[in-house]
């Protein structure tokens, strides 16, 4: 939502009348990076969910936040410059892939255990 705020500021900033999406590089980079962060919140969503689910919620928890303070700080850094959102959509790009790991590993032990029985867990305390 915050984003999105963010877009409206700029459209009355720059006098950019909906259903328009072009005008000055300021405006095209805060329209970006706000349509670029609502592309990837439903992946964000459904990965959280799921590693939260099978995995672990405290874990998963900490992920989510790392990745919405990775997401602000591309889109600060859009709202500046196209070259600095680099840094920071790469790391979230990670937090991603690390939150597909843990809810892959999550429903693999939880398919393994509940149709194979076989209890991963118990095999590596063992």
């Amino acid at each position: 939502a915050y984003f999105f705020l963010q877009v409206i500021y700029a459209r009355r900033l720059f006098g950019i009348s909906p259903p328009k999406i072009s005008g000055p590089p300021e405006f095209e980079r805060i329209f970006r990076a706000q349509v670029n962060s609502s592309e990837y919140f439903p992946i964000f969503l459904a990965l959280l969910w799921q590693a939260g689910l099978f995995f672990h919620q405290g874990l998963a928890a900490a992920l989510g936040l790392l990745y919405l303070c990775a997401r602000y700080c591309y889109f600060m850094g859009y709202k500046a410059s196209s070259s600095e959102r680099l840094a920071p959509i790469y790391f979230s790009a990670g937090v991603l892939w690390i939150l597909i790991a843990v809810s892959a590993l999550g429903i693999l032990h939880f398919f393994l255990s509940h149709y194979v029985g076989l209890n991963i867990l118990q095999l590596l305390t063992a």
